[in-house]
């Protein structure tokens, strides 16, 4: 499988901070793979190194032979990078229709591309509240939105940042549900997220990080192989 995303050698921190020390891994076309690790390993820098939101010191980071390290976040974007947030972050004064049009893009839309319709079929929900402020919504309709705005940029990678934290287990499984339907559709994902049930069942490759370095990679069946080593670097 040939590698749509490629880090190598990401460094990144905040001030005299380092956070990252030289990650290393690959997202293959139509692959999901997760990052996983306790609070405050580095999971989160690197999306913001994946998705232009920081600037990383070293190393390179490649999509389909593009560099992307140091780009501003809006060239990312139009790259083919769709982020869907930590804390969802939709835009509270906007409704739910404008929030999904305002960073719409079919610059890298392939034969069915995404667009109001289609994330209106896959969230029949967010049809209904079209109208409404985004502020004025549940979680879990927010993070429908959050999922829906990043697809209406029709992007080659989702970023997912903790898509299902905080959400009532029946929103949850609908989120669950809508990422599996992405995959069967070959979207490529990189995904972050504390519930290794649903993971297991959806991701292709595992990789584990602790204190900025990629300290364990495997597929599903290795992770159920290795459950020791892996519960010593995800118990608290």
């Amino acid at each position: 499988m040939s590698a749509l995303l490629r880090v190598t050698g990401l460094q990144a921190g905040y001030g005299r901070s380092q956070v990252l020390f030289g990650l290393d891994f690959e997202v293959g076309e139509g692959e999901v793979v997760t990052l996983l690790g306790r609070n405050g390993m580095g999971k989160t820098t690197t999306i913001k190194c994946l998705t232009g939101l920081l600037a990383p010191s070293a190393g390179r980071i490649e999509l389909a032979g593009r560099m992307l390290a140091g780009q501003p976040a809006h060239r990312i974007g139009q790259a083919g990078v769709g982020l869907v947030p930590e804390g969802r972050q939709v835009f509270p004064n906007l409704t739910v229709r404008e929030n999904l049009v305002a960073t719409a893009s079919m610059r890298n839309a392939g034969a069915s591309p995404w667009t109001l319709q289609r994330v209106y079929a896959l969230f029949p929900r967010l049809e209904e509240r079209q109208r409404q402020l985004a502020g004025g919504m549940s979680g879990g309709e927010q993070q429908m939105l959050a999922i829906g705005r990043a697809l209406m940029t029709n992007p080659r990678l989702l970023v997912l940042d903790e898509a299902t934290e905080g959400l009532a287990p029946l929103i949850r499984r609908e989120i669950w549900r809508c990422l599996a339907m992405l995959r069967r559709e070959g979207l490529a994902m990189v995904v972050v997220d504390k519930n290794l049930g649903p993971l297991m069942a959806l991701a292709d490759r595992h990789h584990i990080v602790e204190k900025g370095r990629i300290v364990w990679r495997g597929d599903g069946e290795a992770m159920r192989a290795e459950q020791a080593t892996v519960e010593r670097h995800l118990g608290v």
